[in-house]
């Protein structure tokens, strides 16, 4: 596919033009004199799912031939390519691990910070985790660092830093995914020093901005047969510009940043940077205004040479609409109104926004209208309805419970959703939150539901299996995780199911329960044996539930 080149070959293609379809239209461009099998070949790496399904949805609008090998740069932390590599830990192991050594931290030193940070804390230290081991950074190149710090706040952030690292002991731990990331591209690009691969292989959209990711990308341009394809190159910034972002205080806010840093450390410039396809940027006027209005601070005086040259600004700014809201709420609306237009136009319209909570509020906007969005960053899990009650659920142990968040839980939509009877359900938690909101009490307890349930006709059975269920939530106290997961999931359980959870023909049954532990325990017993007797390559993951 390349002629020979002692140089990196780096590509991109112009601001406005469709990246995946540029991708696609510059890679078949190349194949034109090569076997229809070439193709298959040919692997690219690109660093989101969302890329890798364009990618895709681009051949398919055809013609009919062979495909590309489309992968993942992350996913390189499951890598076979090495036996002496071992698999990478669960990200949720590494943090329950390391909430174990924070809490007894805070035992030790109860003034670092409160018990109800442990989680917070110990998230905190797994995405440290993950960028050291990404960029290649030891703990003690952190702890060498000469910092003046007369409050005490370098020493504290030092005790933390302790904790993690007994986990870079690649001799004795297991790696995250990305030590074990990092490890693979070590390896590949030792491997590839004497055997590089005779294939095409392309790095298509990404900026090198993590560690493993740059290294990667270093190792792939210096194959016989390897490229990589810049996004958003920005062509129309001069000489003088890159050459001002070698100051990193003054220009690592600009977007091309990273490309000069990767120029600095793969050894090529500006000039070197070929376009990828034919295509042609739909407003190159646009583009050169943009790339002006961002120039590096220390430059900015440019603005005022180099802007006259630009021309009629009116036809850069054609279809551009400048909307300053006076609070996020008629921001949201603003932006929901336009995509009503434009989905009543049959206008394909999107929104692109770093901003969850305003995509969150615009999509709310829209359910009034019943258009609901394609959300490409789908809803966290937290945020689904599952998420909302087990979260609800989860509120309830450990404290005293409030009419606020026990009216909360009955209003959800999956509290006793397994029968059919669900509106008397409803019609019982009107009444109920009438009473508390008018008589009180504001913590109500299981007495007070069961004298509330006198007060009416039909409400015995219904009060009798709610109070059953809030007895004993406040005493909850210190256990162990499966313990809290197992009172968690059974109090979710018998929510869901309704009053007829409490018989013996219920969802829920302690014997039944007990019986189905027991046989899970001896089927990962017996799988836990046999998979370490197997050999590695082999493995499988297995695990029994109950549930």
């Amino acid at each position: 596919m390349f002629e020979p080149s002692r140089k990196p070959r780096v590509f991109a293609n112009p601001l406005g033009v469709d990246f995946a379809q540029g991708l696609v239209d510059g890679l078949i461009a190349r194949i034109a004199h090569m076997t229809p099998t070439d193709l298959a070949r040919v692997e690219i790496y690109v660093n989101t799912t969302r890329m890798q399904r364009r990618i895709r949805a681009v051949f398919d609008d055809g013609p009919a031939r062979l495909l590309p090998r489309v992968r993942l740069i992350t996913d390189l932390a499951n890598d076979p390519v090495s036996l002496a590599l071992p698999p990478a830990v669960s990200p949720l192991r590494r943090r329950l691990e390391l909430s174990q050594f924070v809490a007894k931290l805070l035992e030790k030193e109860p003034d670092l910070a409160p018990r109800s940070a442990l989680y917070d804390l110990s998230d905190s230290l797994a995405k440290l985790m993950d960028e050291m081991q990404g960029e290649g950074v030891s703990p003690e190149a952190i702890a060498a660092l000469d910092i003046t710090d007369q409050s005490g706040h370098w020493e504290r952030a030092l005790a933390f830093l302790k904790i993690i690292t007994p986990f870079f002991d690649q001799q004795n731990e297991p790696p995250d995914q990305e030590a074990r990331q990092r490890m693979v591209i070590e390896a590949l690009a030792t491997k590839w020093e004497t055997n590089p691969p005779e294939h095409p292989i392309l790095i298509a959209g990404s900026t090198g901005s993590r560690g493993a990711t740059a290294l990667f990308m270093q190792a792939v341009a210096k194959l016989p047969q390897g490229a990589i394809i810049l996004p958003g190159f920005d062509f129309d910034l001069p000489d003088p510009v890159w050459d001002a972002m070698d100051d990193d205080m003054t220009a690592e806010d600009h977007p091309q940043f990273r490309f000069r840093h990767l120029m600095n450390l793969m050894g090529f410039q500006r000039d070197d940077v070929k376009q990828w396809s034919s295509g042609s940027p739909t407003h190159p006027q646009r583009n050169a205004l943009i790339s002006l209005s961002l120039r590096p601070a220390p430059v900015t005086d440019q603005w005022l040479s180099e802007g006259p040259g630009l021309g009629d600004l009116h036809r850069a700014t054609a279809g551009l609409t400048l909307v300053e809201a006076a609070s996020p709420r008629a921001e949201a609306e603003t932006i929901a109104l336009r995509l009503r237009q434009a989905a009543e136009d049959g206008i394909s319209a999107a929104l692109i926004s770093p901003d969850r909570m305003l995509t969150r509020q615009v999509t709310a906007a829209l359910d009034r209208w019943d258009i609901k969005p394609d959300d490409s960053a789908g809803t966290p899990l937290a945020l689904s309805p599952p998420g909302r009650f087990l979260r609800h659920v989860a509120d309830l142990f450990g404290k005293q419970l409030t009419g606020e968040a026990l009216l909360s839980l009955l209003k959800h939509p999956l509290c006793h959703s397994e029968r059919d009877d669900r509106g008397e359900h409803l019609r019982h938690t009107r009444d109920l939150e009438l009473y508390l909101r008018r008589y009180g009490p504001p913590f109500p307890r299981a007495d007070d539901l069961l004298s509330w349930a006198k007060k009416g006709n039909g409400r015995d059975d219904w009060a009798t299996w709610l109070a059953s269920l809030i007895t004993g939530l406040a005493d909850a106290g210190p256990e162990t995780l499966t313990n809290h997961l197992d009172r968690h999931i059974a109090l979710a359980e018998r929510l869901c199911a309704g009053p007829s959870a409490l018989g013996s023909g219920g969802l829920w049954h302690e014997a039944a329960g007990r019986e189905a532990r027991k046989t899970c325990d001896n089927l990962n017993q017996a799988a836990s044996a046999a998979w370490h007797n197997e050999p590695a390559r082999l493995r499988r993951p297995f695990w029994c539930s109950h549930r």
